[in-house]
């Protein structure tokens, strides 16, 4: 039989599906376990993800290939400054003995949040 190295085998020739497919189970995954956080984790993270759509467009500074340190702690501190407003609007004020917790919290969600919408956008390290 002639071989020839150019010609590659069918199952060779489209192997990406099967990449967009593992990382869907990824994504599915994550979101899966985000819906087990603690209660208040839980609350946090609607407010983050909502807050963060006002940086999710074309541009952003979430979607440079290597995010400033400093641009993400200060998108954190201007979420947690709206967070804070809006539990007090609410009537549950946030003790000053545990804000730097609730802090680390938001930025930490933010983070987590900013990863998944990264992978979502196709800015991912499968997706090219």
């Amino acid at each position: 039989m002639f071989y020839n190295p150019k010609i590659l085998p069918f199952y060779m020739t489209y192997p990406i599906p099967l990449f967009y497919e593992e990382e869907d189970t990824v994504m599915r995954d994550l979101e899966y376990l985000q819906e087990m956080y603690p209660k208040e984790a839980r609350r946090y993270q609607k407010k983050v993800e909502r807050l963060l759509d006002r940086f999710d467009y074309d541009g952003s500074v979430i979607y440079d290939e290597y995010p400033d340190r400093l641009a993400v702690y200060k998108m954190a501190q201007d979420m947690m400054a709206v967070i804070l407003k809006e539990e007090e609007e609410a009537g549950s004020v946030i003790p000053e003995s545990k804000r730097p917790e609730v802090t680390e919290i938001v930025q930490i969600l933010m983070c987590n949040e900013i990863y998944k919408r990264r992978r979502a956008k196709g800015n991912g390290f499968l997706k090219f």
